[in-house]
């Protein structure tokens, strides 16, 4: 199922599903008791372009603080349940705007139906999220260990036992750390379901490894057309989880938001400070409110083209740089000048 084609759910005033954008969401790694803390936190990522955020709610105390948060910050709130059905609805009482459970973990039928009645009530989405580590025992005899086919079987399952309570504002997620398992899952579940799919490689590591693991998996998932919400996860952090969503999907076409920069790799021929430059012009564009590419380039064999494609570019020489606009040459500058050339054109950029 195309992300074009599944069913529009709406968390909080935020839309997702239906050819919505792929939204981007991370999670606090606060005590969600802590208000100020996470509150703190939370205005951090919305700042760094977060769309949802969620919350661990493990106490009635962390529930509680739901409401005092959520007065204070601008996007989704979104409650992470596990095993007490009393969480869920102690949340949703305290403004949660998406609960996120296992309806295998909290608790059997009759505690499962409170959950989805107080949904109901407050038609609030129910986002079923299983993991690799969570398989149930049966399938994972079934399928002689944790398998795609065995994620997508449980995933579904769950949403059956909230199906059953005739609700269906739900959203699925099936997380795994191998990448390749992953993929295959969420392939399968894309075929089955209608639901909005929350897409992510959990646990995926620190944040060279996880950058990685998670570019990869994520852009084959994203590339198919599956997906509605992500998260890449990191143990780092969140703030640095938003940074690399943003880039997939920016990478993907998925959003053309923020500057693009464009660097070449450099080789024998680079007779400028390239590395050095393009660190620089990475952080000086990452707050500016553009959606144009930038590039830079270190020699004059390809850096000429690329400069030209771009809408504004640098092609390096020896100590100098040919600055570039929309494929014409303005102006040839010193190297200590192309930095502060550069960052002229862009603030008195039109688009």
């Amino acid at each position: 199922m195309h992300r074009e084609h599944t069913k529009v759910v709406t968390i909080g005033g935020c839309q997702i599903g239906g050819g919505s954008p792929v939204r981007i969401q991370s999670m606090t790694n606060t005590k969600t008791e802590d208000v100020e803390a996470t509150v703190k936190q939370i205005l951090e990522l919305e700042e760094a372009g977060c769309e949802i955020i969620r919350c661990t709610v493990p106490t009635q105390e962390a529930a509680q603080a739901l409401a005092k948060i959520k007065q204070q910050i601008h996007i989704p709130l979104v409650a992470d349940i596990h095993f007490d059905y009393r969480m869920a609805i102690a949340a949703m009482e305290n403004g949660a705007d998406k609960i996120r459970i296992n309806p295998g973990n909290i608790g059997g039928r009759e505690r499962i139906g409170a959950v989805v009645e107080a949904a109901r009530k407050r038609q609030v989405p129910i986002r079923v999220g299983v993991n690799s580590g969570s398989l149930e025992k049966e399938l994972l005899k079934k399928y002689q260990g944790v398998t795609a086919e065995g994620l997508v079987e449980s995933a579904l399952d769950k949403v059956r036992m909230v199906e059953a309570f005739d609700y269906d504002n739900l959203v699925i997620s099936i997380k795994s750390s191998d990448v390749n398992m992953c993929v295959r899952a969420h392939e399968l579940l894309a075929q089955q379901t209608r639901y909005p799919i929350h897409v992510g490689i959990t646990e995926a590591g620190t944040l060279y490894s996880g950058n990685i693991k998670s570019a990869v998996g994520l852009g084959i998932i994203l590339y198919q057309g599956i997906g509605d919400t992500i998260r890449v996860s990191l143990t780092g952090p969140p703030v640095e989880e938003i940074k690399s969503a943003k880039m997939i999907l920016k990478t993907l076409g998925l959003r053309r938001k923020g500057v693009e920069v464009v660097s070449c790799p450099t080789c024998g021929r680079t007779e400028i400070d390239l590395i050095g430059l393009a660190s620089q012009v990475e952080q000086m564009v990452q707050d500016m409110p553009l959606n144009i590419k930038v590039a830079v380039m270190g020699c004059p064999v390809n850096g000429p083209g690329e400069a030209r494609e771009a809408d504004i570019g640098v092609a390096g020489g020896k100590g100098v740089g040919l600055l570039f606009r929309r494929g014409e040459i303005i102006k040839k500058v010193p190297e200590s000048e192309i930095l502060g050339c550069l960052k002229e054109e862009l603030l008195h950029w039109k688009e």
